[in-house]
């Protein structure tokens, strides 16, 4: 029996789940091919709805569903954590007993972890909606602020949905010139590097736009400790920037497991940028943002990665030679106000280009939002 492990219960795991049982249902339903789904969470989570929640327009509820009832019933889906990989006896190891579960393929879709603490005083002086309680927070704070400084200050690379971060404060504009308090609120965006976006192309078409917008950009801007009483920002550079409501990006890593394994000294796994196979185990492959290629950390680059990982292994399986590639693929939304937003699309090589932003971009974002349960089923 070949036996298709598979760590994670974000995007890139379910959406290679569902492929998977898609490929392989006769070897599978023949008792040939067995899948395992391990993930410590039973909620499967759309973290692209948080952006929405401290703006009232969408709520955590909205952004989980049971792993479940997401998955075929033809995976087996074990809720534990995983503590141990070991390549070279080809077994994991969870939490939640001492037996080790092992594998003939597997494929790691961990995700990143946010590390807010890297930063001395960011966790008690910032906000962020990378997360279910950070969201509902900064809703909260939204709800109550009407003038000052707001700052949105993206805090290293890279971090889950690159984009995110200029839809906020887009959005931030709109949502407070709505309510009549954009002339009471100062906004602020920072960004680490030389120029607003990591892509050229997307920093060329914002930079502007945050001028047109009187929306403040301070580039080459590294915060290293946050003074929550003083309400202080001190970067690297050492300048200060004072802030009345500070959102921000928080650091993000790796994997602790992916460094103990060998995988990947900086705790994202090596892999093949194409074949999404680990450069330093065989039979061990990574999706998502936990797999170190040189794209986006989004939902769709996970999404594509499943469906080539899936055709790579099926053909494994079969004893064939495995031909699909990933080609960096890459679309996102890009949020430009309350009621409208562009989109870009990308691969390796190629930079994107920014189609003028639009109300039927932003509803088709809406919409796509609301049948992503579909994608996460393998369906789309």
């Amino acid at each position: 029996m070949e036996r298709i492990v598979i760590v994670g219960g974000g995007t890139g795991g379910l959406v290679l789940a569902n492929r998977l049982t898609e490929k392989l249902r006769p070897e599978i339903d023949a008792g040939d091919v067995h899948v395992t789904l391990v993930t410590d969470d039973e909620n499967h989570v759309y973290k692209p709805t948080f952006l929405y929640v401290p703006f009232g327009k969408k709520t955590v509820a909205d952004a989980k569903r049971p792993v479940a009832d997401l998955l075929d019933p033809r995976v087996d889906l074990r809720i534990d954590r995983v503590v141990g990989v070991d390549t070279d006896q080809k077994t994991i190891q969870v939490e939640d007993g001492d037996d080790v579960v092992g594998y003939d393929h597997l494929v790691l879709a961990m995700g990143a972890q946010l590390v807010p603490e890297e930063v001395p005083g960011l966790k008690e002086g910032g906000h962020h909606f990378y997360g279910a309680e950070g969201a509902e927070a900064l809703r909260d704070a939204l709800a109550t602020f009407t003038e000052g400084h707001l700052v949105l200050s993206v805090i290293g690379v890279p971090h889950m949905c690159p984009a995110a971060p200029l839809e906020f404060v887009f959005m931030a504009d709109d949502w407070l010139r709505q309510r009549g308090l954009r002339e009471t609120v100062e906004l602020t965006y920072t960004y680490p590097i030389m120029r607003a976006h990591g892509l050229e192309s997307i920093a060329e078409w914002a930079t502007p736009l945050l001028d047109e917008r009187n929306i403040h950009l301070e580039t080459f801007f590294n915060p290293e400790e946050i003074d929550p009483e003083a309400k202080v920002i001190k970067t690297m550079e050492g300048e200060e920037m004072a802030y009345d409501l500070l959102v921000a990006i928080p650091p993000h890593a790796g994997n602790d497991l992916v460094r103990a394994a060998g995988l990947g000294d900086d705790g994202w796994v090596a892999v093949d940028r194409h074949t999404l196979e680990a450069t330093n185990a065989t039979d061990v492959y990574a999706v998502g943002d936990i797999a170190s290629v040189p794209t986006s950390k989004a939902g769709s680059v996970a999404h594509y990665e499943a469906s080539v990982v899936a055709d790579r292994i099926a053909s494994r399986v079969r004893g064939q030679v495995p031909t699909a590639r990933f080609d960096g693929k890459t679309v996102c939304f890009i949020e430009t106000g309350m009621d409208e937003a562009t989109f870009v699309e990308f691969e390796y090589g190629r930079q994107p280009r920014v189609r003028d932003p639009s109300k039927l971009v932003h509803w088709s974002k809406l919409g796509y939002n609301e049948a992503y349960w579909l994608t996460a089923r393998g369906l789309l």
